[in-house]
């Protein structure tokens, strides 16, 4: 039983916070961003070896080992560990409670970063250059494979910690009612994460015996099939996650209640109950699976996940501009927006992660889980295209901006460079969004979604793109370096917070908490009105729809009628 010794107040949020949980938060949290720096240089390698204007700056064996490490550091490993720290921090600073088994937490931290070294040193031997999805036949070094088991073990044991918490804090009876909005958006991602964590093991484990020669054979369509399962849905953890970010910095900065708890909480069941079926568009053109399970996913179950996030991609702005024109901002349709703190890292970039997420990742997921249409972009640049779009600018971007209040109630550091922290997203921002559109461009010129050397100079049969490609992929080069600067800055921000930021020293409560009430408390906001949203609605929609008429427009002459 933890004492009062164990917890302190922070004199800004009134938020009480669990010392062993503030730890593992800290931990987590510093190893998402060393593995975000090591895997967003080996992306910036990618892109420019891509590019024309930098073209061949790896070899191709490099190029493909930066390829692998790059996929597995930031799409897994630095999302995940920070995932870890939102966990123990929806769970343990939010309802007030102790956090169960501390020691468990430190084992699966330990296995976490133990599993990730090993994976990329496996990847930095050469021996292992099998890229993110490593579909056998080809085969990567045994302790590849261990090193991700290890990994998706620490992962899973944290989960468990975080349902521990929970049990424990409606045991001692931290909070009334059910449990907040951004709890239940991480448990959404919690039980996402279960059922990932066993597709990865179902299959991995296998594979690591037939790396060593236990097992025989691996069927590759069984392989794509169960790694797909793993594979999407880690990125489903993703968007829970990062939605629930979205609504703590929304009840953090502006003390914003959801315009509809119940359709909210929904919204998030809808993510269990669908959203980890968009991996169907992995496996169109298998000949192994049946046409009716690939119709049922590309249509009702994506309808029902996309329906979703247009509930969050609704609520969220809504709530904001709910809370702003209850304090007086109510001239015309978007005062409220032009009166937010765009100079606040933590809003700008999570309004940013919000419209990235949206109008490029969510249309593009839309017009790519189409069967028709998926199958002539998929093995195209498109793909990474779109997933840049959600993993780096929704959920990255997101993370970096709940991480700026949270060097200020977790590390108790004041930023440093508040200037540069100021600017930050809108730099990261606009290099992933120049990455999204020049990939998806690209992809839909025919590029191929691999392949090292675009211009095909060591081809017996030559093949040419069209110029827009070259150029497409030129500003894509340039546009991860702007994003690589502002990973920099975020980097740079961060790290020098924590060494060299003015400490803040925890003493009694606020005398008026300016988050707790929000962020901490089951409720929803009375009498909403909100037509500024309803218009950025609206321009979501034609925009989908104008986009989607032009893929299909796309399909048709691929296909023509005669």
């Amino acid at each position: 039983m933890a004492t009062a010794s164990d917890f302190r107040t922070c004199p800004t949020t009134g938020l009480k916070v669990h010392l062993p949980a503030e730890r593992l938060i800290k931990a987590n949290a510093v190893a998402a961003v060393v593995f975000l720096a090591v895997g967003g240089l080996f992306g910036l390698l990618v892109a420019l070896t891509r590019s024309p204007w930098a073209a061949r700056l790896l070899p191709a064996d490099w190029f493909y080992l930066a390829l692998t490490a790059h996929g597995l550091d930031v799409l897994i490993v630095w999302i995940i560990f920070f995932e870890m720290a939102v966990l123990y921090f929806a769970s343990a600073v939010i309802l007030s409670s102790r956090i169960a088994a501390p020691r468990w937490a430190w084992t699966g931290f330990v296995l976490m970063v133990v599993g990730a070294l090993i994976v990329n040193v496996a990847v930095l031997q050469g021996q292992s250059s099998v890229m993110f999805t490593s579909y056998v036949p080809m085969k990567a070094a045994p302790h590849f494979y261990l090193g991700i088991i290890l990994f998706a073990v620490g992962a899973l044991i944290g989960t468990f910690v975080f349902f521990g918490t929970l049990v424990v804090a409606k045991d001692e009876k931290t909070y009334e009612g059910s449990i907040p909005l951004v709890t239940f958006g991480a448990l959404t991602a919690a039980i996402i994460a279960v059922f990932t964590i066993a597709s990865g093991a179902i299959i991995l484990i296998p594979t690591l015996l037939w790396s060593v020669g236990i097992v025989s054979y691996i069927d590759p369509l069984m392989y794509k099939t169960v790694w797909w399962a793993m594979g999407h849905s880690s990125q489903q953890i993703n968007v829970a996650a990062h939605v629930s970010v979205w609504y703590a910095i929304a009840a953090m900065v502006f003390g914003a209640k959801p315009l509809s708890e119940k359709v909210s909480r929904m919204a998030f069941l809808m993510y269990i109950l669908f959203l980890q079926l968009a991996s169907a568009h992995h496996m169109l053109v298998e000949p192994g699976v049946s046409s009716t399970w690939k119709i049922f996913n590309t249509s009702y179950a994506m309808y029902l996940a996309v329906l979703g996030s247009m509930v969050h991609g609704m609520t969220v702005p809504g709530s904001i501009e709910a809370a702003q024109r209850a304090k007086g901002y109510t001239k015309g349709l978007f005062e409220w927006l032009r009166k937010a703190p765009w100079s606040n890292p933590a809003f700008s970039g999570m309004f940013l992660s919000l419209l990235i997420f949206g109008f490029l990742g969510g249309i593009s997921g839309v017009v790519m889980g189409t069967e028709q249409i998926n199958l002539i972009m998929h093995n195209t640049l498109y793909t990474p295209g779109h997933f840049h779009a959600t993993v780096v600018g929704g959920t990255t971007l997101a993370f970096m901006a709940i991480t700026y209040p949270l060097i200020n109630l977790i590390f108790r550091r004041e930023l440093v460079m508040k200037k540069v922290a100021q600017f930050q997203p809108y730099v990261f921002g606009l290099g992933i969004i120049g990455i999204s559109l020049f990939m998806m461009a690209a992809g839909t010129l025919g590029v191929s979604r691999r392949h090292w050397d675009i211009t095909f100079s060591d081809a017996p049969l030559a093949f040419d793109y069209p110029a827009a490609a070259f150029l497409m992929m030129g500003l894509n080069g340039l546009s991860a370096v702007l994003a690589a600067l502002g990973g920099l800055m975020f980097v740079a921000v961060t790290v020098g917070s924590i060494l060299f930021g003015a400490k803040i020293e925890g003493g009694a409560p606020a005398a008026k908490p300016k988050a707790a009430p929000a962020v901490a408390q089951y409720g929803s906001v009375q009498h909403p009105a909100i037509p500024g949203t309803v218009v950025l609605v609206a321009i979501f929609f034609i925009s989908f729809v104008l986009y989607y008429f032009v893929n299909w427009k796309y399909l048709s002459e691929v296909w023509p009628l005669r």
